[in-house]
């Protein structure tokens, strides 16, 4: 028996449809019957994972995985080198630097450890900044996984803290002028979590300069749009300190404003002058990459969905483009400036291309650099260094040094620790396969196993994907990817519409009206699976995070009989009511708003809180959040695991894994993520007929 569920009255009438909410009591996060409950379904929980045979083998897998040395992608800044690493011991991974970069590869000193921070390993370091003569950082931490950040200050040479703090900030870091004693910053005025768990929708953002030295109330308001709630600015200073550049965007929409505020320093105080808005309307994704003179150079997707870089007058708009570099047929994911030059990535077929162009784009020499996926690339203009990371779907991060004049790479493995690990990733072998959608439509995927297995007969095979947002999925690192390959599982990384992967038309396909594509897709390629021989319905999990989330959510309740096992994490799964919690509305772009008739008979027809149908059976459930997610709150999954669990006929079982003191996902210490990765596996190994 499931643990009890209240089911209330409460129906609402809107636009015409009388909706049930019998959960709605479970949107209070701190109410004793809500926490009472997320009690009783841990404990449920616990005893269904316990009895799956293969639960202690993924638990010891995950364990030594977690437990590799690691390092993360090197950075210059200010005349210093820094550096994440990890021994496979820390919760959380530790700051280095050093003057040099063979000081660095050497080891380096300790600047910040967020395992000093919280006693149980959840605080973490969510972003650093440099002041340009190398005296001070400014670092932000993130508390049991919030999306809310504090910044610190610290000397930089000491790395001694100073008595400068700022609070309410989210989804920034520090953008220090030139003066080197002031910051720009993203604040939001409210109360965040410092009071129980406030699921309230967001306010407005604000753009605050910071002087150092002066309390956060007296900080100054450089921008803000008290008519609309969900427009955001990103600052960044030109590499010539002659202006701060800000992108305005509204949510999460994939279309862009620009304006550059002209920037003096004088009398060791920098100010900012009056924005000249280059471009004040939003009509594609347009994002500065770096100044040439008087000129801009930006990459945008106007008129190549695929992305070109054009430059421009540095002037109020409206302004003409000049082309720098055309669209090709690779997608332009990133442009740095870089030396004297450029550097950018590009997606060919889903799988990072990095070249150096010169400044006015032509001659592109390709880097000799391999991956599945870019982690970071941190380059200057002005500097020759460029840093770049790649990983592979077993390995984390491989991070190598390029010459930005002469393209010579050099790969730095001396950035890793030297102590031991237990843990060998299995060899593997990647190939690029296609399904067709419903309507037709091709639909590429990564099919990846080990490299020793014999495909004579299918396998339990674990689906992954995302399908939103512009977010390009491609086969990068994921802790849980080489458990599941070292077990004999095959992996499957599919290409959505809605997803970044070949650019704006691709993501427009996939979103508000053709949002059903996404799902379509994603049983196209499930469907295609099973066609081939490659694993059969019993044989086959799907899973996703957060969107994917909610992909997972609607493709096991519009087509149950398809999967073996479904394994939402964190999804968005009551469509009818996302924009009401904290940043819910920003997501508007891709889902529309409930509000809107329109979009309210299109959120309904997919809504996987609401289409869940009693009488059905539903593919053994594991339903993963977090009682501290403040993006997507867990209220989604809450009511999606009340309502499945009625509704729910026959043995499969639908259980609800509740993390503690984590938020959606980033900064979860390493002992947290081998759990929740080690149980993930086990349940799909279980309901697929997985024996590692």
């Amino acid at each position: 028996m499931y643990p009890e569920s209240r089911r209330a009255d409460v129906v609402e009438d809107l636009h015409g449809h009388k909706i049930a909410d019998p959960y709605r009591w479970l949107e209070d996060p701190d109410a004793a019957e809500t926490q009472d409950w997320v009690s009783r379904q841990n404990e449920y929980s616990e005893a269904v994972l316990a009895e799956l045979p293969a639960r202690e083998w993924f638990h010891e897998a995950m364990a030594s995985i977690v437990s590799r040395p690691r390092a993360g992608v090197p950075a210059y800044k200010a005349g210093w080198y820094f550096v994440s690493r990890n021994d496979g011991t820390k919760a959380q991974d530790t700051l280095y630097v050093a003057p040099s970069l063979q000081e660095l590869l050497a080891g380096g000193r300790v600047l910040i450890d967020p395992n000093e921070l919280s006693e149980d390993g959840t605080d973490s370091l969510s972003s650093y900044t440099v002041s340009d003569d190398g005296r001070y950082v400014v670092y932000g931490i993130s508390e049991s996984g919030s999306d809310w950040n504090r910044f610190q200050l610290v000397d930089l040479a000491t790395g001694d803290e100073l008595d400068d703090r700022v609070a309410e900030t989210k989804f920034c870091e520090a953008t220090w002028l030139p003066d080197n004693s002031s910051y720009l910053y993203r604040h939001y005025p409210t109360t965040g979590r410092a009071e129980g768990t406030d699921t309230s929708a967001q306010t407005g953002a604000q753009l605050k300069l910071h002087r150092l030295g002066t309390p956060q109330a007296a900080d100054e308001l450089i921008l803000e749009f008290p008519e609309s709630a969900q427009l955001v600015m990103s600052p960044e200073v030109s590499h010539d300190d002659r202006y701060v550049v800000v992108h305005i965007v509204e949510g999460t929409e994939q279309t862009s404003r620009l304006w550059f505020y002209p920037l003096t320093t004088t009398d060791g105080r920098s100010t900012l002058g009056q924005p000249l808005k280059t471009i004040d309307k939003p009509v594609a994704d347009t994002v500065f990459v770096r100044v040439d003179g008087d000129r801009a150079i930006l990459s945008t997707d106007l008129d190549a969905p695929r992305g070109r870089l054009v430059s421009c007058p540095i002037a109020a708009g409206p302004v003409e483009f000049t082309e720098v570099l055309p669209q090709r047929e690779s997608l332009l994911q990133y442009a740095f400036g870089a030396g004297d030059g450029l550097v950018t990535v590009s997606l060919d077929d889903a799988r990072p291309l990095v070249e150096l162009h010169p400044l006015d784009g032509t001659n592109a020499r390709r880097l000799d650099v391999q991956g599945g996926a870019l982690v970071g690339l941190n380059a200057k203009p002005g500097v020759d260094e460029i840093f770049v990371g790649l990983s592979s779907t077993t390995s984390p991060v491989e991070a190598s040094v390029v010459s930005a004049a002469t393209g010579q790479v050099k790969a730095l493995p001396e950035l890793v620790p030297t102590t031991s690990s237990d843990f060998v990733p299995p060899p593997i072998t990647v190939t690029r396969a296609s399904a067709l959608s419903k309507d037709g439509t091709a639909v590429p995927y990564f099919l990846i196993t080990r490299a020793d297995l014999d495909h004579a007969q299918p396998r339990p095979t674990l689906l992954y994907g995302y399908g939103g947002f512009k977010v390009p999925i491609v086969p990068d690192y994921r802790p849980g990817w080489s458990a599941w390959l070292q077990a004999g599982g095959v992996l499957v990384v599919a290409n959505l519409r809605g997803g970044g992967e070949f650019g704006s038309d691709w993501y427009d396909a996939g979103r508000l009206d053709r949002k059903q594509n996404v799902f379509d897709d994603f049983i196209g390629v499930a469907e295609h699976l099973q066609n081939t021989g490659v694993t059969t319905a019993s044989q086959l999990a799907i899973h996703g995070r957060s969107n994917g989330g909610l992909l997972v959510g609607a493709v096991m309740t519009q087509r149950p009989e398809l999967f073996a096992a479904a394994l939402p994490g964190v999804g968005v799964m009551d469509m009818l009511r996302f924009h009401k919690f904290t940043v819910g509305a920003a997501w508007a772009s891709d889902y529309g708003l409930p509000d809107d008739p329109d979009d309210f008979e299109t959120s309904l027809a997919y809504s996987p809180l609401h289409n869940v149908k009693p009488g059905t059976t539903y593919p053994p459930t594991l339903v993963m959040t977090a009682d501290h997610d403040d993006r997507v709150v867990p209220l989604h999954s809450h009511k999606f695991t009340a309502a499945l669990q009625y509704a729910q006929t026959g043995d499969n079982p639908v259980v609800a894994r509740i993390e503690v003191d984590a938020g959606h996902g980033l900064g979860k210490p390493l002992a947290m993520v081998a759990s929740e990765w080690a149980d993930l596996l086990a349940f799909a190994a279980g309901y697929t007929g997985l024996n590692p």
